[in-house]
C-alpha cells in the first residue's frame, strides 16, 4: 500500500464515521487500482461493502461519503467519483505526485525508511552452523534469508539483534578435536593418532591442523592427551568460527552477538538449572527410568521430551530452553530463529517450552530453511570441482558473483525447496533477474550523467509529468515505503524482490515510451530527470534492502 493508498485508506474510515457514525471492521473494504485507468487513480468498495449493514443501495451510500472524501483529500486528490454499482474512484492530483519527486530526493538513502517496528525488540537468532567447518550452500540461503528480514526490520523502525548460536558443548567439539588431532600428527608423519572414521574429512580441517603445527610446532605430539584434546578443541573452534565470521562478512552478513550453548554450563550450569528448577516449581517435569521427562505433551507436543538423561547429560533441548529464556531476559520480547527443514518438530517443543514457563504463545517464530540444489545444465551440482567436498559459500560466491548469490537466495520463498540454475546465475543477461535490475540502475545513472544533457535541477512543481506512464512509474515510487514495512512484517525478502522487478518494469515500459531529453523543451527535460533520480533511488535502496549492489555502471 503506498502513501496515497494509505491516506485515501484512513480518510475511507473517517467519512464512514462521519457520514454513519460508524466504525469500519478492519478487512472491510480495500483500496485498489482500477483495472481501467479512466475510471481514476485509486478506487474503493466501501459503499457495496455497507450496503448490508444499512440496508440501502450502494450508489446512495456513496454520494456522502464521495462528498466528504472530497475535502478530507482535497490536496492529493483532485477528483472523486462514482461508478456503478457503487465503487468510489479517485483521480490524484498531479501536483501530488509531482511532489514524491523531492520528498525521494530529501531522503535519499533513508527513503523507504518507516516506524511501523518503532519501540518494537526483535532477536534474529540463524545460519548457527556447526563450527566443525565451511559454510555450504544451504547455509548460503539461510544467511542470506536471515540477513534481509534483518536489513527489512531494521529499516521499519525495530530494533534488531543479530545473533548467531554456536553449538560447542557437544560431541561435534569433541570429534573435531580428534580430526584437528591425527591430521596434526600427519603434518609430522606419525600415524599413531588415526582419523576417526566418523570424524571431519575436510581439507579445511587438515589446514587448520596445518596451522597449528606451524604455529606451536610439534609442542603437542607428547603433551598429556587432555590437555591436548582441551586445546585443540578450544583452538579449532576458534579458528573454524573466524573463518565463518569472515565468509559471513564477505557474504553481506553482520552478526552483533555470538551466543557460545558453553555459556549456558558455566558456573556449573546456573542458568540451566535455574531453569530446570523453576520448571519444576511449575509442576513441569517428572522423573522415569532415571531420567529427568517435560510435560511437553500438555503444551502440543506429540511426545514428552528428556531434558537429562539416565546418565546425568542433558539432551539438547535442556541448554537451548535456557538459551531462549536469556533472550527474553535480555529484553527481547519477540524471538525469531531460522532453522533447518529437518527442524519442524522442534518448533513445538521449544514453544511448548516457552509458554509452560508463562511466556505468550506468539513469543517465538521460526522460518524453517527448504533444501537447496545447485543445478547446471539440468545436472545438479553437488560437489566442488576443486576439493570434491559439498560447495561452499565462499566458492559459490567466486563462481557466481556475490550479488547473484544474495539475489537468487532470497528470490524465493524458503518454504518451499529451489533449484539455483548456476548457468543463468551468471549470465550476462536480461533474463538473470539480478543482471536485469542493476542494468536499470545504470541506465538511469548513465541518463543522469550524459554530457548531452544539461544536469537536473531541483523544482518545486513537476507539473509537466502528465504522461500516463510517468503517473503509473510515481505511484510505484510511492509503495516502496510501505512495501518495506509489509516485507518485514510478514519476514518476507522475496517480496522485495518481486517490487524491484516492477518497478525495474514500470522504468524500462516509461523509458522506451517517453523520450526523456527533450531539446527543444528543457523545462520538461529537467522534470523527467527528477523523475528518473527518484527512480534510482529508490531501486538503490531497495538493492541495499536485500544485499545487493547498485552499480553505476555495467
Amino acid at each position: 500500500m503506498s502513501d496515497f493508498e494509505s491516506k485515501i485508506f484512513s480518510a475511507v474510515r473517517e467519512a464512514v464515521q462521519a457520514a454513519y457514525d460508524l466504525t469500519p471492521e478492519d478487512g472491510l473494504y480495500v483500496v485498489e487500482t482500477p483495472q481501467d485507468p479512466k475510471f481514476g487513480d485509486y478506487s474503493t468498495n466501501v459503499a457495496m461493502k455497507l450496503s448490508r449493514t444499512l440496508r440501502r443501495n450502494p450508489m446512495e451510500i456513496a454520494e456522502p461519503l464521495a462528498a466528504k472524501l472530497s475535502v478530507l483529500l482535497e490536496h492529493e486528490v483532485e477528483n472523486v467519483s462514482i461508478a456503478r454499482p457503487g465503487f468510489i474512484n479517485f483521480r490524484l492530483r498531479q501536483d501530488a505526485l509531482g511532489g514524491l519527486i523531492n520528498k525521494v530526493i530529501d531522503a535519499s538513502d533513508s527513503y523507504g525508511r518507516n516506524d511501523s517496528g518503532r519501540g518494537q525488540r526483535v532477536l534474529v537468532e540463524w545460519v548457527s552452523a556447526n563450527p566443525t567447518g565451511d559454510l555450504h550452500c544451504g547455509h548460503a540461503r539461510n544467511a542470506a534469508w536471515g540477513d534481509c528480514i534483518c536489513r527489512l526490520l531494521e529499516a521499519s523502525g525495530y530494533d534488531v539483534l543479530r545473533e548467531y548460536y554456536v553449538n560447542d558443548a557437544g560431541n561435534q567439539i569433541v570429534m573435531l578435536g580428534r580430526s584437528l588431532t591425527a591430521r596434526y600428527f600427519e603434518y609430522f608423519g606419525r600415524s599413531d593418532y588415526p582419523l576417526p572414521e566418523d570424524g571431519y574429512h575436510a581439507e579445511d580441517v587438515r589446514a587448520i591442523a596445518y596451522e597449528i603445527a606451524e604455529k606451536d610446532g610439534d609442542k603437542w605430539l607428547d603433551a598429556p592427551e587432555d590437555e591436548r584434546m582441551a586445546y585443540f578443541m578450544q583452538t579449532g573452534k576458534e579458528l573454524e568460527l573466524k573463518k565463518i565470521e569472515k565468509d559471513l562478512l564477505a557474504y553481506g552478513v553482520k552478526i552483533d552477538s555470538w551466543m557460545h550453548e558453553t555459556f549456558f554450563y558455566e558456573n556449573d550450569r546456573k542458568r540451566i538449572n535455574d531453569c530446570l528448577r523453576l520448571m519444576q516449581e511449575k509442576g513441569l517435569l517428572y522423573e522415569q527410568d532415571g531420567a529427568l521427562w517435560f510435560r511437553s505433551t500438555d503444551y502440543g507436543d506429540d511426545k514428552d521430551r528428556v531434558l537429562r538423561k539416565s546418565d546425568g547429560t542433558l539432551s539438547y533441548l535442556t541448554p537451548d530452553i535456557a538459551n531462549h529464556v536469556y533472550k527474553i531476559e535480555r529484553g527481547y520480547p519477540k524471538l525469531v530463529d531460522l532453522w533447518g527443514a529437518d527442524h519442524h518438530s522442534y518448533i513445538t517443543r521449544m514453544q511448548a517450552a516457552l509458554t509452560a514457563l508463562g511466556y505468550p504463545a506468539d513469543t517465538l517464530e521460526v522460518d524453517l530453511i527448504q533444501m537447496v540444489r545447485m543445478v547446471e545444465d539440468g545436472k545438479e551440482v553437488k560437489m566442488s570441482k576443486r576439493t570434491g567436498n559439498a560447495l561452499t559459500l565462499r566458492e559459490l560466491c567466486d563462481d557466481i558473483g556475490l550479488d547473484a548469490a544474495r539475489w537468487f537466495f532470497v528470490a524465493k520463498d524458503v518454504s518451499t525447496h529451489m533449484d539455483l540454475d548456476l548457468k543463468l546465475a551468471r549470465s550476462r543477461d536480461n533474463d538473470n533477474p539480478v543482471y536485469y535490475a542493476q542494468y536499470a540502475h545504470s541506465r538511469m545513472n548513465s541518463i543522469l550523467n550524459n554530457p548531452k544533457i544539461a544536469r537536473f535541477e531541483r523544482v518545486e512543481r513537476y507539473d509537466r509529468l502528465d504522461d500516463e506512464r510517468e503517473l503509473l512509474l510515481l505511484k510505484k515510487i510511492g509503495e516502496f515505503p510501505s512495501e518495506v514495512a509489509a516485507d518485514a512484517a510478514l519476514r518476507k525478502p522475496n517480496k522485495m524482490t518481486e517490487y524491484i522487478i516492477s518497478l525495474v518494469k514500470t522504468f524500462h515500459s516509461y523509458y522506451n515510451a517517453v523520450k526523456v531529453n527533450n531539446p527543444d523543451d528543457p523545462e520538461l527535460t529537467n522534470q523527467r530527470l527528477g523523475l528518473v533520480t527518484a527512480t534510482m533511488i529508490t531501486l538503490k535502496n531497495a538493492l541495499s534492502l536485500i544485499g545487493v549492489s547498485a552499480p553505476e555502471s555495467m
